[in-house]
């Protein structure tokens, strides 16, 4: 039997570059109340969303990933062409194929890429985060492109005053490369098939088939008190695994990244992982909202961009969302 020669990579990885792109227009909580009878104080108090950014029609999720590409790019201090593979993790890219991955290589300039599509929810970017590192240390890329891309708003029915105000659009991008040292920790990462009810689309684009679909187009829908508990208590569980995997302690953290779903679980979820006042805590999601899928690499770019947070720091990230899925890991700030 012939031998397979195995194959060299580098011995660990590290995100190099981050970029983001939040759209133009800026949606205050007064919009979301014209569809739905709620008040400022309750959207406040309940999820510590004050505005959310909403695409435009040019603000494609195409257009979005790659502004926030380009960033990550030059941060990364590469060129497009070294890029050896780029994944994209969406629920909002209503084209089922090809892959917008593929779009988004060709027009960012690394045309030859590898590009594919997942589709994890809200821990998307931890799934690209996780396959980006395997390709770098497997060798079948040097450095990967991931990108976290949503348009939420249109998938989001406004008379719903369960979840209407929740969702925003954007992009987050973060390119990863060879590193000497492990900069990129294990990941704890799992779903719960049997909550897959809790967090779901309204409607099958099947059931749209001969033009007899539903009168309203399908939105996402979710049973609220039942996803809050599950990601307080069931999600603080998956990071301290993230913080015992990669061999540190809540002491050792300098910056908290949590997937930006609602303040209270993000506020919750500090109390229950007794994180020191030195932590800094991304909370982004007040003026950004849930963009699923975008939102840690948007929070990251934005604690770089203000100097909340500084390279070389030490961040936990954990997202979690429909499916139910999730995924936690302790990297370095780029």
């Amino acid at each position: 039997m012939a031998k397979i020669k195995p194959s060299q990579g580098s011995p660990y990885a590290r995100i190099m570059g981050v970029g983001g792109y939040r759209p133009v227009r800026v949606v205050p909580n007064e919009v979301i109340l014209e569809t739905i009878d709620s008040s400022d104080e309750w959207i406040r108090s309940r999820s510590g969303i004050a505005t959310r950014h909403w695409a435009s029609d040019e603000e494609t999720v195409a257009a979005m990933s790659i502004e926030a590409s380009g960033k990550a790019i030059a941060d990364a201090g590469i060129s497009p062409g070294q890029i050896g593979a780029v994944v994209v993790s969406t629920v909002s890219h209503f084209k089922q194929t090809p892959a917008i991955a593929t779009e988004i290589a060709h027009k960012v300039g690394a045309g030859k890429a590898a590009a594919f599509d997942i589709s994890a929810g809200c821990a998307g970017f931890g799934y690209g985060l996780t396959l980006a590192r395997g390709m770098v240390v497997d060798g079948s890329a040097e450095y990967v492109l991931v990108i976290g891309v949503e348009r939420l708003s249109d998938l989001t029915d406004l008379e719903d005053r369960a979840t209407a105000f929740l969702f925003g659009d954007g992009a987050g991008a973060v390119v990863v490369g060879p590193s000497r040292e492990p900069h990129i920790g294990p990941t704890v990462w799992g779903s719960e098939g049997d909550k897959a009810e809790t967090i779901k689309q309204t409607t099958s684009w099947s059931e749209y088939r001969g033009g007899n679909g539903p009168a309203k187009f399908p939105a996402i829908t979710q049973e609220g008190q039942a996803v809050f508990r599950w990601a307080v208590f069931e999600m603080a569980k998956v990071a301290q695994q993230a913080l015992d995997a990669a061999g540190i302690s809540a002491d050792d953290l300098d910056v908290f990244i949590p997937h930006q779903a609602n303040m209270r679980i993000i506020d919750s979820m500090v109390k229950t992982l007794k994180l020191p006042e030195h932590v800094t805590v991304a909370r982004d999601v007040e003026t950004t909202g849930n963009t699923s899928a975008a939102s840690i690499p948007l929070a990251m770019e934005r604690l770089l961009a203000t100097g909340q947070a500084k390279s070389g720091d030490t961040a936990l990230v954990i997202g979690f969302g429909a499916g139910l899925v999730y995924a936690a890991t302790v990297v370095t700030l780029p």
